[in-house]
């Protein structure tokens, strides 16, 4: 159907035939369609005439706030697809404002704590079945999301590195192999397609790996945390290591501005052996200095 003249139905049927949304990554482009469905459904009609109002932006947030309450994240997602659109229709003269500027956020939580602990991957390996903890070693030793570790296969391991183009971010990254990921992968029976297979040897879809998953850790007793925080615990141990941000952003494929805020409010666990390290450093500045 023709959307109507003025409406912000015609901006974002703009938005998804521009240059911009072929930029996206082939998932953010799918994340994107389903919310800018609801956009559709909710604000469709609303004339964009009106966008330079300052009542919109309560309108705004209203639609915004009901769909806060089945899902904050969600509903800041719906807001941040909308803001995006209206910022892109700004910046080529097709609306007057964008009322989705500094909206703030409704979902406050962080997963700074959620990583696997020492007695956690334990207690995992120790309970779980051999190609859950291929997964797992997968995940620790590079930092990378679950689709992209379902997605890996065996012609872009060349027994030294891994190299992938992440799904979300369209970057590429080149991921050097550590000795215990090795052992676990030259163990693993080599065929074409992805790594990782379920224990009859087929290839994963991404909730038969979750609920498996969940199963696992349910059987060896690991609550709080989930496959995801993986990549976070990846990049908590690799600064506990002493790893440079720039190190940690070649492996993960973060920007470095991104790994600066990803180790100071979302990732890095308070760990006590940072503040150990720090010591031990100054008192070796220390002694060295007499």
């Amino acid at each position: 159907m023709k959307p109507a003249a003025g409406s912000l139905q015609s901006i974002l049927n703009g938005f998804q035939v521009s240059t911009e949304w072929d930029d996206l990554a082939p998932r953010t482009r799918k994340d994107y369609a389903g919310k800018i469905a609801e956009i559709e459904r909710l604000l469709g009609d609303f004339p964009i005439s009106a966008l330079s109002d300052r009542r919109a932006k309560a309108i705004f947030l209203k639609h915004r706030d009901e769909l806060a309450v089945k899902s904050r994240r969600q509903a800041d997602y719906f807001w941040q697809v909308l803001a995006r659109i209206l910022s892109w229709a700004v910046g080529r003269g097709l609306a007057p404002a964008n009322p989705c500027e500094k909206g703030g956020r409704t979902y406050r939580g962080t997963r700074a704590e959620k990583v696997w602990t020492e007695d956690h991957e334990a207690a995992f390996m120790a309970s779980a079945p051999a190609h859950l903890r291929s997964a797992f070693m997968l995940a620790l030793w590079t930092g990378q999301r679950q689709g992209d570790l379902l997605a890996l296969c065996w012609s872009q391991y060349d027994g030294k590195t891994i190299r992938l183009k992440q799904s979300k971010t369209g970057a590429h990254v080149v991921i050097p192999v550590g000795a215990p990921l090795k052992k676990v992968l030259d163990r693993l029976d080599r065929s074409d397609g992805p790594i990782l297979r379920n224990s009859y040897g087929e290839i994963w879809n991404a909730d038969g790996f979750r609920s498996s998953w969940k199963k696992a850790c349910k059987a060896a007793g690991v609550t709080g945390v989930t496959f995801n925080d993986l990549r976070g615990t990846a990049v908590s141990r690799l600064a506990l290591a002493e790893a440079t941000e720039a190190e940690i952003a070649t492996i993960t494929g973060h920007s470095l501005r991104d790994v600066r805020s990803i180790l100071d409010a979302h990732y890095l666990n308070r760990d006590p052996r940072l503040a150990e390290n720090a010591i031990r450093k100054l008192e070796a500045r220390t002694q060295s200095s007499k």
